[in-house]
């Protein structure tokens, strides 16, 4: 079915981004880079212990991406293998992830609205399962406190106040969702667990919590992403009403405080303009006459100036705009046309609303803020 070039070329893409994401691992978890010296060398026994980011990690993007490929096979629809895209940024002295992700490409027409349903719910589902069972392992298996003085020995003088930015020290705040706080509360133990600011340094946890982190993006409920097949599976006919609220409703949490009724008048000057630019461009290829699409970006203006107004301390995270901008400008926010519209049967539906609750437990609404 696949020639034997293909199944290389996605071998060698696999171990790429498996050695990257070590590479990564090493430097998120032990702070030690491939390009260091000295201690900081990421030498063959941190290289090993970095898998234990890294398999776990990748083995969830896998199962997600097979969950889809399957699935799709299952249905006699063309598709490739798994792309795994490697993207390690050491050498640049930039954290980085070691991948940018998999995807799989539909070579056929889809059909059917349930074909699509099964194909897009199939790779989450997938994914979270295993998902669940890393991050049970983690909490139940949490070394003992005095692990994070192996990573951060200055931890133990008395005098130690923090690290500054004189320290060239890259501090990374993780935020809670609701799945990975309880998760907490209820299998770790409170003796052993860190504060989230070191989530980073615990293998388990860091693959865990980024894999909820990208289940969450796919889970969105617009156009193609993987939420935007449940939702045009549960409600074909109002699906690009619900996929334009819902990324109405993301880029204006994403976009709050860009534009700051407190800032100076020269500063507003440009970035108001600047910014009401950004969120046309991001609803150009929606299907709206020119006249909604400009209603729509300065009713988003608007709401946030006027929020922040009256609520300076509320703010968003300005990192999901450039989701949002591809979300907009790339992917798109409309679902491809189907032949036919038949309903989804009841546990198709009973399905479809799991995967909705189980974006609403993954979503983190803040999920990195890095600070030097």
């Amino acid at each position: 079915m696949y020639s034997t070039k293909e199944y290389i070329r996605h071998l060698v893409l696999f171990i790429l981004t498996l050695i990257c994401t070590t590479f990564a691992g090493g430097e998120w978890l032990y702070g030690r880079s491939i390009l260091g010296d000295g201690e900081q060398f990421l030498n063959w026994e941190y290289f090993l212990k970095s898998l234990h980011f890294s398999i776990p990690f990748i083995g969830i993007l896998l199962i997600h991406e097979l969950g889809h490929w399957y699935t799709s096979m299952r249905y006699g629809i063309k598709s490739s293998l798994p792309y795994f895209i490697p993207a390690w940024f050491g050498f640049l002295g930039t954290p980085s992830l070691g991948t940018f992700g998999a995807v799989i490409r539909i070579k056929s027409f889809i059909n059917s609205r349930k074909k699509f349903f099964d194909i897009g719910v199939a790779g989450p589902l997938a994914g979270f399962v295993l998902t669940l069972g890393v991050l049970i392992y983690g909490f139940t298996h949490l070394p003992d406190a005095d692990y994070i003085y192996e990573i951060h020995p200055e931890y133990l003088d008395p005098n130690f106040e923090g690290h500054n930015v004189e320290d060239g020290y890259m501090s990374i705040e993780i935020g809670y969702n609701l799945l990975f706080y309880a998760l907490e509360k209820a299998l770790a133990d409170p003796e052993k667990m860190p504060v989230m600011s070191e989530i980073i340094h615990f293998p388990y946890l860091f693959a865990g919590y980024l894999a909820l982190f990208f289940t969450a993006l796919n889970l969105l409920p617009i156009g193609q992403l993987d939420g935007g097949h449940v939702i045009f599976g549960l409600f074909p006919k109002h699906h690009f009403k619900v996929s334009l609220a819902a990324y109405t409703v993301f880029i204006s949490y994403a976009g709050l405080g860009v534009i700051n009724p407190f800032d100076n008048i020269d500063t507003l000057m440009w970035t108001i303009p600047l910014y009401i630019g950004f969120l046309y461009f991001c609803f150009k290829k929606a299907p709206l006459s020119t006249q909604n699409k400009w209603a729509i970006v300065m009713s988003i203006a608007a709401f946030q100036y006027s929020l922040i107004s009256i609520f300076p301390m509320i703010e968003g995270y300005s990192g999901w705009l450039f989701f949002a901008f591809l979300l907009g400008r790339v992917m798109g926010i409309q679902h491809p046309e189907v032949l036919g519209l038949k309903p989804l049967n009841k546990g198709r539906k009973i399905i479809a609303w799991i995967t909705i609750l189980i974006f609403i437990l993954c979503f983190t609404p803040q999920p990195f803020q890095i600070g030097v």
